[in-house]
């Protein structure tokens, strides 16, 4: 792909962090904004280079969700029509498996958020495995707020994190649920000072992960998004098999050993997987 214009992505010591970049615009979400992190997402999928995957931002917020002149120019939503109307479905379902890129990552992905978290921007960070905030940071389905309903993916995981009844709530209202309250509820990990000590923790945190065998992070991470939606029952049975696929004992030696020694371990990187279409 061409250099990014709203995305710079890094690669240090197996981590990836990728930055949104335009805080004059405060992050908001276009076309270009959506194909690009589509790009990206898929770059590191592919690579298996990085084992940990950091999103943050710059400037005030971090992102102000959709971009509304989107609306007015870019995207034109035909509700005159069934076909239109069709086409508005075919439409989102494109966006929403732009986010779902970040849940469905071979890795693990944080989210270190500083100020507004707003709209689209909500659909985004519910999508990662972990979201640390700052003192500052706010939270808010700014959808009905704009006579509409949210849909490229809060409505669907957030209630996965934190109590219905308050999902409810910030979705009628559009009310900003500030980060302490997001901690109290359990839809972030933990909240600091500034935005650098937010970026710092997560970066140590990504840090920690890329450390570990990457194939038990790929198969831990399946795992656990497969138990949030099935029974114990059949997630137990889908862990029998996944363990049976990934299992390593020399891995499983390396890790021991690397612990007595206090030293890195030594680990086999996630295959780079070449798309089916470039094959033959």
């Amino acid at each position: 792909m061409n250099a990014p214009t709203c995305f710079s992505l890094t690669t240090t010591d197996h981590v990836a962090h990728l930055v949104m970049n335009r805080p004059g615009e405060l992050n908001t979400m276009h076309p270009t904004f959506w194909r690009e992190l589509d790009e990206l997402l898929t770059q590191i999928h592919r690579e298996g280079t990085a084992r940990a995957l950091v999103i943050s931002s710059t400037g005030k917020h971090f992102s102000a969700g959709m971009s509304l002149q989107t609306f007015a120019g870019a995207i034109q939503m035909d509700d005159q029509s069934p076909e239109g109307r069709a086409a508005i479905f075919d439409l989102l379902t494109d966006m929403q498996a732009t986010f779902t890129k970040i849940e469905n990552l071979r890795i693990p992905v944080i989210c270190a958020i500083q100020g507004g978290c707003i709209g689209g921007a909500v659909d985004m960070v519910t999508a990662a495995c972990i979201r640390y905030a700052s003192a500052d940071a706010f939270f808010c389905i700014q959808e009905i707020n704009i006579g509409m309903v949210a849909d490229v993916g809060t409505l669907q995981r957030l209630p996965k994190l934190m109590p219905f009844a308050v999902v409810k709530e910030m979705a009628y209202t559009g009310r900003r649920l500030p980060a302490a309250r997001a901690l109290a509820y359990g839809l972030v990990n933990e909240v600091f000072d500034t935005a650098e000590a937010t970026l710092a923790a997560a970066l140590q945190c990504a840090k920690e992960i890329a450390a570990k065998p990457p194939v038990a992070i790929w198969g831990t991470k399946q795992a656990v998004t497969y138990a949030r939606d099935h029974s114990v029952e059949d997630s137990l049975r889908q862990m029998g098999w996944l363990q049976g696929a990934v299992w390593s004992n020399a891995h499983v030696r390396e890790a021991i050993a690397a612990m007595k020694d206090q030293r890195a371990g030594d680990f086999t990187p996630l295959t780079r997987l070449q798309p089916f279409t470039t094959l033959g």
